[in-house]
This record gives C-alpha cells, sequence and structure tokens, in this order.
C-alpha cells in the first residue's frame, strides 16, 4: 500500500450566504486540488473542535464571520492551543484574528491606517469628514457597520466599537499573501461594488506598503489578505489585515495564477506539518 498522507480536517461552512460571493464554490475547488496531496474531510465550523484529534492539521477555510458562534469558536481556539494543534492559519495572528484593536495599535505606531479611535476622549483627533464609521471591533463581513455624522459622536457611547472617517476613496484593492509571500492582487475600481473585481498589477511602492504589514503579523505559515483604499491624492490607507479566514476570489485568477496558489499553499500546508515536501 502506498505510504499514508498527512490528514486534513478542512473547516469551512458551504451553507454561508455572502453578498457578491459564493464561498462554497472556492472550497470546493481548494479541497479538490488538496486532496491530491492530504487524506482530506470538511467539517462545518462547529464540529471542528469535537473532530479536529484525529487529523494532523486543521485548515480553517471559508467558515463564516465567527461572530454567529463565538462561543464556540473561543473553545475551539482554547483547545487547539493547549493541545498544540497545527491549525491554518496560525493562531498567533495579532490582526482580525484578535478583533478590530489593531487598527488602534498600527495607527499609534505611525503606519498608514485610516484614523481610528475607540475612546469619545479621542474624537477631536479624526479629521473632518461628512460621515464616520462605526465599527464593532469583533465585527467581520460588515455586520453592524453604522454611518453617521459628526454631531452623533458626541455624547456616544463606545461599547466595543471603533470610530474612523468615511473616506472618499478611489477604489479599494486587496493583496493575498501565503506565509509572508505575495500571491497576486485584485481591486475594485467601482467604490461602490466593492466584490466586483480585477486582477491589479501592483506597483513596487504598492508591494512594500501590503508586504510591512504580513512583516508585522506574528505567522510564519498562513493566508493574509490585506485591505487597502486609494485616496484621491494617491496615498494607500490600510482597510483590514484579514488572518483569520479571507476570502480569496480564486475564481477571477487565470489557471496558471490559480495553480500557482494552490501549489504555494501545499507547500505552505507541508512546512506547517514540518514534513519534506512530496516528490
Amino acid at each position: 500500500m502506498p505510504p499514508a498522507q498527512p490528514s486534513v480536517l478542512y473547516v469551512t461552512d458551504l451553507a454561508y450566504q455572502a453578498r457578491g460571493r459564493r464561498y462554497c464554490n472556492e472550497d470546493i475547488f481548494l479541497t479538490s486540488r488538496l486532496r491530491e496531496d492530504f487524506d482530506l474531510a470538511l467539517c462545518h465550523p462547529l464540529d471542528a473542535s469535537a473532530l479536529m484529534d484525529a487529523f494532523d492539521m486543521v485548515v480553517v477555510r471559508n467558515s463564516g464571520p465567527v461572530l454567529h458562534y463565538a462561543a464556540q469558536y473561543a473553545a475551539f481556539r482554547d483547545r487547539a492551543l493547549r493541545s498544540g494543534t497545527r491549525v491554518y492559519t496560525q493562531l498567533t495572528g495579532k490582526a482580525d484574528q484578535a478583533g478590530k484593536q489593531y487598527l488602534l495599535d498600527l495607527a499609534s505606531e505611525g503606519h498608514p491606517v485610516i484614523a481610528t479611535v475607540d475612546r469619545p476622549e479621542d474624537i477631536g483627533r479624526l479629521p473632518d469628514a461628512a460621515e464616520y464609521v462605526i465599527k464593532p471591533k469583533l465585527g467581520a463581513d460588515s455586520i453592524g457597520l453604522e454611518f453617521v455624522t459628526r454631531d452623533r459622536l458626541e455624547g456616544m457611547v463606545f461599547d466595543g466599537v471603533l470610530v474612523q472617517p468615511r473616506i472618499r476613496f478611489r477604489y479599494e484593492v486587496s493583496f493575498y499573501f501565503i506565509d509572508r509571500a505575495f500571491q497576486y492582487a485584485l481591486y475594485a475600481p467601482h467604490p461602490d461594488r466593492r466584490w466586483v473585481l480585477e486582477r491589479y498589477g501592483p506597483s513596487a511602492a504598492d508591494l512594500e506598503f501590503a508586504q510591512r504589514f504580513v512583516d508585522w503579523n506574528d505567522i510564519e505559515h498562513g493566508i493574509q489578505r490585506v485591505d487597502a483604499c486609494r485616496t484621491p491624492d494617491g496615498e494607500l490607507l490600510l482597510v483590514e489585515l484579514e488572518d483569520l479566514n479571507p476570502y480569496l476570489s480564486l475564481d477571477l485568477l487565470d489557471d496558471e495564477a490559480r495553480d500557482s496558489f494552490v501549489a504555494n499553499m501545499k507547500a505552505s500546508l507541508r512546512g506547517l506539518l514540518g514534513a519534506a515536501p512530496s516528490s
């Protein structure tokens, strides 16, 4: 018999409904390719904690916002960390894995991030804008977003939320990384259609911008997506550093780029397992 391949528990919610995207299609494709190198089984995120001990590694992909099952996700995370379970992406991330606090931390360190505050006494640090965005610190997928005028900020109770100016940007752009290596970029040329994406050819300055955030994060093995907006004066500002379960929009890539991503993901998984690449 041929030697057994490493086993992977692939966590996804195939029924999750997202605006403008079909998460399940991406996971059907990815699992079909990962099966070439790994013994693989799919499960819903609510089942991951009970099943993970039987596998060499857990891959968390399009599992939906953990806000919908926060207690169960916390239990999965705690158990995985206690038992030393290999989880991909690694659970050491400092960005969306841990909420939105990183936006405040990065801004305070002088990184190019949209101005962000989480205390009423700091409202004066926000630039003037027609509207402001209120975001839950533990939000995801635009859940709980609210747009308000500045007068509404006065006297507002800051209970687990962030406030940012609503940026009038030229477009949004996303940079996709495996481990710390850039893979491809996509952008939304129309600001009112976030998920109508096209391939994007980043400049050297663009890549330097995105790389700084990936290098800041404490992840050696995993997938990260750096979301940014291009301001009218040409500056890039970080919108989000997604290091938990970023949607990859693989359907928008050509065959060569998609095959390259899959090959690099397989290599990354083998690196996390500590196994030599298969011949």
